[in-house]
């Protein structure tokens, strides 16, 4: 391992300058301040010595010969729509740009696939299957994310119940390694048995093993029709014990979510995004998928009665596009409302198993409580994937708020683990959760993530510091 790392030169700002164009980059001062964090800057702001948009594969591959050359580290950056500290440069050197490799080729119908590059958008990838009568159902609450991104942390989101992660939706995967050289892991086949599943374990690698240049993704047909329920309560612990009755019953949900009736008013108050359902403290969102109609409607008729049965205040039925909308709209803007109502926010992004739901929700709320901490947990209740979320109030200092935050993590994470669950739903460990991986996974482990680490990065110049720390760094 070679650390510390060399301090960038004008000579190696010339050098990424000729392997690019000078109008492709920007140094020190020039680079933008918002290249410095992610979308939760309490993980840490970091500014680059160097910024660069690539526009290929070659491109890549030269930078990081040359980095792996002189001993820089490296941080590949998507849209920068991250919530783990993950894509900063904690190490200075070079922030290296994907998004300008932002293109989706044709549709294969024959083995219902579609390749694409890392920069990507996920909302423009959806649509352009979309158009071609297909679906790619991995949906993460941002959409504006890059592919890339969603990739290498196996993004999640709200309809994982039915469709599962993003890992599994990748085909192949073509990267750049922290040397330079190009691999290819897998290729467009249903199954592959040859050597080490090397694709899945760069598929939510957080950007430490190896910089992705393209993918191919898998696609399903578009389901033909959809319907989504909201069921108020008079209160989230109500709303919560309803999740399994709804997993119980024999149609698979495609997302299953709750939200608290203050969490709703924050977007709606600041965002101005109008929820369609006043009844309740606390709401279940349920979403079905079907090929035909009558499917559907047993579904909605199935789950409604389940619903009433077991203390919903109603069942409304948004069957129309429109409606739908406004519902998910409210859900997608969860964390744009919380920064518009508190001074900071911090996440705690666990995932239970789906049977201890209920049992973790009650008590997180009275963990956050009990620190002074304003808490408002909702989620993709039907993977059990928990978002706690905390608000800062304005009367906390900040000493007052980053106690009272270590405290409530703490425990929250213990929580976790005593009900059988795991640190990160979706987020990833990143740059903000690495004092608790050690406990969660254990020593072995880790020794394992640091012997994975070195096998593809031996001088740790990849994003360095990230989800797994050396000694030396």
């Amino acid at each position: 391992m070679a650390y510390p790392y060399k301090k960038m030169t004008e000579a190696d700002f010339d050098r990424i300058r000729a392997i690019t164009a000078p109008d492709r980059v920007w140094v020190g001062e020039q680079i933008a301040h918002e290249y410095y964090k992610d979308e939760m800057p309490e993980y840490g702001v970091f500014p680059p010595e160097l910024y660069v948009e690539v526009l290929n594969k070659e491109e890549v591959s030269a930078i990081m010969a040359y980095a792996y050359q002189e001993n820089i580290p490296v941080v590949c950056r998507g849209a920068g729509t991250g919530l783990a500290g993950g894509a900063t440069c904690k190490y200075g050197g070079i922030m290296l740009s994907v998004m300008k490799m932002n293109k989706i080729f044709p549709v294969d119908h024959k083995n219902q696939t579609v390749t694409v590059e890392p920069g990507a958008l996920l909302v423009d990838v959806q649509a352009a299957v979309s158009a071609e009568g297909l679906f790619y159902p991995p949906d993460p609450g941002e959409r504006t994310s890059s592919i890339g991104g969603n990739v290498i942390t196996n993004a999640g989101g709200m309809k994982a119940v039915r469709y599962g992660l993003t890992r599994d939706f990748i085909r192949c995967i073509e990267a750049v390694m922290p040397d330079g050289s190009i691999m290819n892991f897998s290729s467009n086949v249903v199954k592959n048995t040859t050597g080490y599943d090397i694709k899945d374990l760069v598929i939510g690698s957080e950007g430490t093993l190896c910089i992705l240049t393209q993918v191919t993704l898998k696609l399903l047909p578009q389901p033909n029709c959809s319907c989504t329920l909201v069921m108020p309560f008079n209160s989230l612990e109500e709303c919560a014990d309803m999740v399994p009755k709804v997993l119980e019953l024999s149609f698979v949900p495609t997302a299953i979510e709750f939200l608290e009736r203050e969490l709703i008013e924050i977007v709606e108050r600041n965002l101005h995004k109008n929820f369609p359902v006043k009844q309740g403290d606390a709401v279940l969102i349920v979403m079905y998928d079907a090929s035909d109609q009558r499917e559907l409607d047993s579904a909605v008729e199935a789950t409604s009665e389940a619903a009433l049965a077991n203390g919903a205040i109603d069942c409304c039925i948004a069957d129309t596009a429109e409606r739908a909308g406004s519902v998910w709209a409210v859900r997608a803007n969860i964390l744009e409302g919380m920064k518009a109502d508190s001074v900071s926010q911090e996440e705690c992004d666990v995932v239970v198993p789906r049977s201890r739901i209920a049992e973790y929700v009650k008590a997180a709320k009275k963990i956050a409580l009990s620190h002074g901490i304003c808490v408002e947990p909702c989620g993709h209740c039907g993977d059990g994937n928990i978002h706690t979320e905390m608000l800062r109030g304005p009367e906390m200092s900040d000493e007052e708020w980053k106690s009272a935050m270590h405290a409530s993590l703490t425990e929250l994470y213990a929580l976790s683990k005593q009900l059988g669950g795991q640190l990160s739903g979706e987020h990833g460990i990143g740059n903000g959760r690495q004092a608790f991986l050690a406990e969660f996974v254990g020593p072995r482990m880790i020794q394992l993530y640091k012997a994975i680490k070195l096998a593809f990065d031996d001088k740790l110049i990849l994003n360095p510091g990230k989800v797994i720390v050396f000694d030396e760094q």
